[in-house]
């Protein structure tokens, strides 16, 4: 904490006792006694993996919030914001067959299989409108976030990049994506939760003066991400834009319109399929989610929640920035190196600490392991230990509906992190055997999101 206070930074990570934790709906009193009660009076309850609060809900809601609760959803809370877990509507079409085993199966859908399993066999559409969304804009701006992130930014107008900011010791500070809408502006979109963090953290490393400005345009925009192979056949009807792949690539953005709402289609993915996340103006919202909704239902398209997301992209291993990836690991060791560009003119922040860490060797590896037991599920921070030494903890897991495997990742030590070796995890109680697995799991060439 006195590191923090004198030096900006401190030497660990503390995210658990940050202050940018939590929304602009604390500024309210009774909000913050109503969660505060509810905290005292439960502190003594049995409170499930995936309990979800309930004081203060609903509070955020989507525009397509009436929509979800008349089809069923399941809902959770996330900084404040009503979210679909998934809908249970869908629960026929799941096996009841798959539930965990223990603990981990008590707040579980059959529907997050289907859900699943929709969005690799057919289409899915999720609503993501919770995203965190800032626009940094000024002439400025692209120098400004060119010293603070590990990718290159100075990209065309159009074009998206996947990156990380780093802190003073080459730790993850930040991890979005990064949509270029024009010269001078550019549009961030970042972790639910992770909104006020992300923009401080570039709100302190701002330059003097008004060359740059960051506004939070969270709530301006609804966001809904379809995705899966038939993802392109239902959405093509409803724009005038060619959805090809040579008129409109992986990781790139257009402005268009679907159906009759003006919108920006980004090419990217957190599942790991073929598809799009689509932003409108929110005053739009409802009636683009029943546009897509009635254009994907010839194409089996079934609306999903996040318990699929997490489900899709564990099988892909994308990262989830405060589990798998924090600022106690530098990008080496949290597995996405590969956006690192150590060739840019001016550098950036955090550089010359991952240069020393690049050359001492990472002090551990993130591994993805895949337990020989499907139904027993690792939900984080169990122990894992390898020839019966605990040599680290599960950083996030669940199960994957495609790959039919239980997959937990955990931080393993360089020399016991190579594929194959054998590994126990420790779930409610027992030593479940497993193995280190190549990743990702599925599509490892990436054809699928680039199809």
């Amino acid at each position: 904490m006195a590191e923090w206070i004198v030096d900006g930074e401190p030497s660990l990570d503390l995210w658990h006792m940050d202050i940018r934790r939590f929304g602009a709906q604390y500024r309210s009193p009774a909000y913050t006694h109503a969660r505060i009660e509810e905290t005292y009076e439960t502190y003594y309850d049995i409170r499930y993996p995936n309990h979800e609060r309930q004081a203060g809900r609903p509070l955020r809601t989507s525009p397509a919030n009436a929509w979800h609760r008349e089809h069923g959803a399941a809902f959770g809370e996330k900084s404040g914001w009503e979210r679909v877990n998934w809908y249970e509507a869908n629960s026929a079409a799941g096996d009841e067959a798959l539930r965990p085993r223990g603990w981990a199966g008590r707040h579980w859908s059959p529907a997050i299989g289907a859900e699943h399993r929709a969005a690799r066999e057919a289409v899915a559409l999720f609503d993501e409108s919770s995203f965190a969304k800032l626009e940094i804009e000024g002439e400025g701006a692209e120098s400004f976030l060119e010293i603070l992130c590990d990718n290159r930014i100075a990209r065309d107008v159009g074009r998206i990049a996947y990156t990380q900011m780093l802190n003073g010791r080459g730790g993850i500070e930040c991890d979005f994506t990064v949509a270029r809408l024009a010269e001078d502006r550019f549009q961030v979109v970042t972790g639910t939760a992770f909104g006020n963090h992300d923009r401080e953290w570039m709100r302190r490393h701002l330059p003097d003066g008004d060359e740059v400005r960051i506004h939070d345009v969270s709530s301006q925009w609804a966001c809904f991400g379809i995705w899966g192979p038939r993802a392109r056949e239902a959405l093509q009807p409803l724009t005038p834009q060619d959805l090809g792949s040579e008129a409109f690539p992986y990781m790139s953005l257009r402005e268009t319109t679907v159906g009759n709402v003006p919108a920006r289609l980004l090419r990217v993915t957190y599942v790991g399929e073929l598809g799009w996340e689509i932003y409108c103006p929110a005053e739009y919202g409802l009636g683009l989610w029943r546009e897509l909704w009635e254009a994907g239902q010839p194409h089996g398209l079934l609306a999903g929640g996040y318990r699929a997301i997490d489900s899709l992209r564990l099988e892909k291993g994308y990262r989830v920035w405060g589990a798998d990836i924090t600022p106690d690991e530098t990008p080496y060791e949290g597995g996405v190196g590969f956006c690192v560009k150590l060739d840019k003119p001016a550098g950036f922040v955090g550089e010359e600490a991952l240069l020393e860490a690049k050359e001492r060797g990472p002090r551990k590896r993130l591994c993805c392991l895949t337990l020989a037991d499907p139904r027993s599920i690792a939900l984080g921070n169990e122990p894992v230990r390898v020839g019966g030494e605990i040599v680290g903890r599960v950083t996030s897991g669940g199960y994957g509906y495609t790959v039919e495997r239980s997959i937990a990742y955990a931080y393993l030590p360089p020399e016991r992190a190579e594929p194959g070796t054998a590994v126990e995890v420790e779930i409610f109680g027992r030593w479940v055997g497993g193995e280190v697995a190549a990743e990702p799991l599925f599509d490892p060439d990436g054809e699928r999101v680039r199809a």
